[in-house]
């Protein structure tokens, strides 16, 4: 029984240390407020990609909506330099989830993804659907 418990203790510490290794990873906010050079909706394995037409205020729009939801905060940008990226975590272990909304003009492009894993299983698209909801008079979606 002793070694049974002693091995549920190393078991139980080698998590704490990843999800704390998780948690606490050092962000450099430059090297996630990028964007891919698209002009069209894609969807990856760990993220998405939209396009939607907002008009001049959507980036504005977009940042209310993503500051006030659950566990999202500026990670860096702003309204003002044109382009934000936001970080949300998960509920319960607190994974790391990166979103770019970048004003081109009449166009908003937002850049969501994961930064651990290879799958994010759909947390981001689910995510990025319902704050595009949100946003005034649905916008539609890019056509090319």
């Amino acid at each position: 029984m002793g070694k049974v418990m002693m091995l549920v203790w190393i078991l139980l510490a080698a998590v704490a240390i990843v999800l704390g290794a998780i948690r606490l990873a050092p962000v450099d906010p430059l090297d996630w407020n990028a964007q891919p050079e698209l002009n069209e909706d894609k969807d990856f394995r760990g993220g998405v990609f939209r396009v939607i037409r907002t008009g001049p205020e959507g980036l504005h729009h977009f940042n209310q909506i993503a500051t006030s939801a659950p566990r999202t905060k500026l990670l860096t940008g702003s309204v003002e330099d044109g382009m934000a990226t936001y970080v949300t975590r998960t509920k319960v272990i607190g994974f790391p989830d990166y979103t770019t909304a970048k004003q081109d003009g009449d166009l908003l492009k937002v850049y969501a993804r994961l930064r651990f894993g290879r799958s994010d299983l759909g947390s981001n698209k689910s995510r990025m659907d319902e704050w595009l909801a949100q946003m005034p008079e649905r916008p539609s979606v890019i056509e090319n």
